[in-house]
């Protein structure tokens, strides 16, 4: 039987460390005269009033969380963690409606950075660094958060961790999930913060500093600029913030077995190498390519090319360049890397390198089995062999994805009727928010943004922001009647 006290108890306290979070930002925006302060002290007063009255009115409650329990907490905690994020919007009017205002705050919250604001930067700064900060605690997700702060989760910790994070990797730095999770957000801190001082040094103020570590490190792409990255004259900043991308996409437990100086386990991950190796290949080919259809000289082409493709393989989103401007060729190889996705266990969406990885070895073993059909072959990453449940999900997902891109691009294609490119904008749409990366191609490119698509095609990617956000198993499972059989 489901305990639904315990699923309404959590969500109450990830609604009260979501009001704190908003009240925090009350002062500075009181300090700096914003003139937002009155819409985020309301919006983080009745997310606290929520959160209090649903973890008191059950804290006797029975908090033997299971499996049940961790995919329900995880899905309704999302949505209401997206749903009260979407209030500071609404309530100052910066929003023209509440489906604006909710899209808005799931964008931010599965680090998708796909925006609704036309003018960024006349908008107030307490309300853009709340959009900011939403990214950041999407980035490594405000249930890790839970887990790591909060004793009364030491019971089913586990379940919550697994269901935010269902990929295929189950590395961990520390025997304890409260102990993985707490170093995990401990570093993810310290490179935010990192960030900060560096983009600080190059010449940003300290309000874009702080707003572009925040989502650089949550690999989310929201900007206090119209313009994104290309508003800053810097060669500097382009490549700070392009190594900082690059550090985004890779799985935590390599940044921190980097950080304890094992590099011979950084270099033993087939996914790292992986990821790497597809990275230069793809810089190579653009920026090759950059050179020859642009003005551009070669130092300009191979950092337009590489900030271009990290922010889109890592899903960052940002922007430095109209990459469907260069030409044709290029344009579909970035959308391919829409597809790609960083490390497993990063704060990236996507795909994963990961499951292509899996998925490479075992097309060509297959090629293997039909000339040995009697053999033993098996597949391995890094020396440790898959096992058949791993394959079979990693095998299901990737359909899943293909099934959900398919059908997601013809209704957005009924719904983009009345567009100039409906096809291309459609399908670029739902690859873009499907693999929570930002920019699409058509109507929707990276010199454009989500304002003008309608109602129903906001409510569309919502949902498919949010499925891959949870990596698809986490919500299609509700929907399953197994799920709610009784045992």
């Amino acid at each position: 039987m489901i305990k639904w006290l315990a699923v309404i108890n959590v969500i109450g306290v990830l609604l009260m460390i979501l009001a704190g979070f908003m009240l925090m930002l009350v002062p500075y925006s009181l300090f700096i005269a914003s003139g937002d302060y009155d819409s985020l002290a309301l919006s983080g007063l009745i997310t606290a009033l929520t959160g209090l009255l649903s973890y008191f009115s059950t804290r006797k409650s029975n908090m033997d969380i299971g499996k049940r329990e961790g995919f329900l907490i995880v899905a309704f905690g999302w949505l209401a963690i997206s749903l009260y994020s979407s209030l500071p919007y609404y309530v100052h009017g910066i929003m023209p409606s509440f489906t604006d205002a909710v899209f808005e705050s799931v964008s931010g919250l599965t680090t998708t950075g796909a925006t609704i604001i036309q003018d960024i930067e006349v908008s107030p700064h307490g309300i853009l660094l709340w959009r900011s900060l939403t990214q950041w605690l999407g980035g490594m997700g405000i249930i890790v958060l839970t887990i790591a702060i909060l004793p009364l989760l030491n019971i089913g910790g586990v379940e919550l961790f697994v269901a935010e994070s269902p990929g295929p990797t189950s590395n961990k730095i520390h025997p304890r999930i409260k102990e993985t999770a707490k170093r995990l957000w401990l570093i993810y801190i310290g490179l935010t913060i990192v960030l900060m001082v560096v983009l600080k040094l190059l010449g940003m103020t300290f309000f874009d500093a702080i707003n572009h570590a925040l989502t650089t490190m949550a690999t989310g792409g929201f900007s206090t600029k119209n313009d994104s990255i290309a508003h800053f004259d810097s060669v500097a900043i382009h490549y700070a913030i392009t190594f900082f991308m690059l550090f985004g996409g890779i799985n935590y437990t390599i940044i921190y077995f980097m950080l304890r100086g094992k590099f011979k386990n950084v270099w033993g991950s087939e996914e790292f190498k992986m990821y790497l190796s597809v990275l230069v290949a793809l810089i190579f080919f653009v920026t090759i390519g950059v050179y020859h259809v642009s003005d551009l000289g070669l130092e300009a082409s191979f950092r337009q090319a590489s900030f271009q493709l990290i922010a889109m393989v890592t899903t960052t989103g940002f922007v430095l360049s109209d990459y469907t401007a260069w030409s044709p060729a290029i344009t579909i190889v970035f959308f391919m890397t829409m597809f790609i996705g960083g490390c497993a266990g990063s704060t990236s969406g996507g795909i994963k390198i990961i499951r292509h990885l899996v998925f490479f070895k075992n097309s060509i073993l297959e090629l293997k089995r039909l000339l040995h059909p009697n053999a033993l072959i098996r597949i391995k990453l890094d020396k440790k062999i898959v096992r058949p449940k791993v394959l079979t999900h990693i095998l299901v997902f990737l359909l899943l994805y293909l099934f959900l891109f398919i059908v997601g691009s013809v209704a957005m294609t009924f719904i983009f009727q009345d567009f100039d490119t409906p096809i291309i904008t459609a399908i670029g749409s739902v690859a873009t928010s499907l693999g929570n990366v930002g920019p699409g191609i058509g109507e929707l490119g990276p010199l454009d943004n989500f304002a003008k698509v309608p109602c129903l095609g906001k409510w569309v990617l919502i949902f498919l922001m949010l499925l891959g956000r949870l990596e698809i198993f986490t919500i299609l499972i509700l929907f399953t009647p197994f799920f709610w059989r009784q045992n």
